[in-house]
């Protein structure tokens, strides 16, 4: 059976990745975020999974408001890169992986998730920055395969987080039933805390994040019960986006240990934060 080897939430800030395409990582600005993320690199080079599964948000460029699902799950055999405006990054296709995808299709909407299947899907910053935190360097081609979750996080009402926990749960259990030797990853992505408009924008909230890093290994279900109005409250408008942490973490068993973490402020307006857990199993 397929199992799931680690989870990672990242941050996925779009001039992280503008970051590494232009060759500012070693800048004054940008150094103490890309050092922070070298010990989890090293690790998860050596711990190469079969197949990521990306939790992440459409940004407006595959998805716009005039239909917006729950939840979506990319089932093509390959995904090309957004062109956000600035043109396309330069980072390879995304390969799919279609079999397990329809397996997750199929399981989750028996537990009672009615998502959206994306047959063709471009794919913005939201799934390709956390890609080039994982790999900064990937040649050609990824060294897996992926498969895009997507979570409405921008247009009310988004789904609550317990939702999302609940989610991961069930994808936990789809991936461990598929009937194959893959390696999965999980990746939660978004936030910490950020606001980008309105009264408040600029907000950071570094004690709320810090709690948050901590509770997503020990507590996800204290987070879990968190409302909407909670989690805009203190960690702004688009902190909303940690919800999508709770996939991933709801994805791993109890038994888990936390390889790496780090937190930066400000990565552009926004407090970036990574957290790596590897599944030790039941």
């Amino acid at each position: 059976m397929a199992e799931v080897i680690w989870g990672l939430a990242t941050s996925h800030v779009p001039s992280i990745g503008a970051a590494m395409d232009n060759g500012k990582t070693g800048d004054e600005y940008w150094k103490p975020l890309f050092d922070g993320y070298a010990p989890a690199r090293e690790w998860m080079a050596r711990h190469t999974p079969d197949v990521a599964i990306v939790v992440y948000n459409d940004h407006a460029n595959a998805i716009d408001l005039d239909l917006v699902p729950a939840f979506g799950i990319g089932t093509a055999e390959s995904y090309q890169v957004a062109d956000e405006g600035w043109g396309r990054r330069p980072v390879p296709v995304v390969r799919g992986a279609p079999e397990l995808s329809e397996h997750l299709v199929r399981e989750l909407v028996d537990e009672g998730f009615d998502l959206a299947t994306f047959h063709r899907l471009d794919v913005d910053h939201g799934l390709t920055v956390p890609l080039s935190v994982y790999c900064p360097e990937p040649g050609e081609a990824w060294p897996c395969r992926v498969i895009p979750l997507l979570v409405n996080v921008i247009q009310y009402p988004q789904p609550t987080a317990a939702r999302c926990y609940a989610l991961g749960q069930a994808l936990g259990r789809a991936i461990r039933s598929f009937p194959g030797a893959e390696k999965v990853a999980v990746f939660g992505t978004g936030g910490m805390s950020h606001q980008l408009a309105g009264a408040r924008a600029g907000l950071i909230n570094s004690e709320f994040d810090r709690m948050y890093l901590q509770a997503i290994e020990t507590e996800p279900a204290k987070l879990a019960a968190l409302t909407r109005e909670d989690y805009i409250r203190l960690a702004g408008t688009e902190g909303i986006e940690l919800i999508m942490w709770l996939v991933m973490r709801g994805a791993l068993s109890e038994n888990i240990r936390r390889v790496h973490e780090t937190y930066h402020v400000p990565a552009s307006n926004t407090a970036a934060g990574m957290a790596l857990f590897e599944e030790l199993g039941a």
